[in-house]
């Protein structure tokens, strides 16, 4: 579950990124009312863990087969 929500607010970071680097125009910032305001700082926050957590997924054995 973690690594759902971990890929999730990941995702949301690369399109802000990916907004900013395209349009000039960061979308976290302006739901949240500016790049210092709290809310802004604690989804920015969320996201880099979130980031680091991925990382971990790189290096995973995904092919482990389950016994029924």
């Amino acid at each position: 579950m973690i690594d759902k929500i971990a890929l999730i607010l990941t995702i949301i970071g690369g399109i802000n990124w990916g907004s900013i680097g395209i349009f000039q125009f960061d979308i976290v910032a302006w739901i949240c009312g500016g790049q210092s305001a709290i809310v802004s700082r604690i989804i920015y926050t969320l996201v880099g863990l979130a980031a680091l957590w991925c990382i971990s997924l790189l290096f995973r054995d995904n092919n482990v087969t389950h016994e029924t």
